[in-house]
């Protein structure tokens, strides 16, 4: 970039949780909403003003889910900040791992159709966003 060059688009910066039972299954949300309208995602959505991402994924994960987890007990897998991750603009994602017990009950909420869990290998066939990304992040560990 030159010194008289800007960057044009604002970026917007989300939180997403994988949340995982020791039993191998994964809290998915049917979007109600575009972009991926109907399709299945990892609950999550935009930080508030001065809102840590931790903080804010605990908090879309009790809005969507109807799961409460500690915002402390949410472990950084990564940050996904690709061009083109998603059809509305630049966006930045912080993604967090949590485990919870095998019998935890969810209801979807706020921007979720449904919440569901799912066992990891027999996953939805499409995901929305770069979402299967960041669960094999999540799932796979790194050297």
């Amino acid at each position: 970039m030159t010194e008289n060059e800007t960057i044009t688009s604002e970026i917007r910066y989300t939180a997403d949780v994988v949340a995982l039972t020791p039993s191998g299954r994964i809290l998915l949300i049917e979007r109600a909403w575009p972009p991926f309208e109907g399709a299945w995602a990892l609950p999550g959505g935009h930080l508030d003003d001065a809102e840590a991402p931790h903080v804010a994924g605990a908090r879309e994960l009790a809005e969507e889910t109807g799961l409460h987890v500690n915002a402390g007990d949410l472990h950084q897998i990564g940050v996904w900040d690709q061009p083109g991750r998603d059809p509305r603009g630049r966006y930045t994602t912080f993604a967090y791992r949590v485990i919870v017990p095998d019998d935890t009950p969810v209801t979807a909420g706020d921007d979720a159709r449904t919440a569901r869990w799912w066992p990891l290998n027999a996953l939805p066939e499409k995901l929305a966003f770069d979402h299967a990304d960041i669960i094999n992040a999540a799932v796979i560990p790194t050297p």
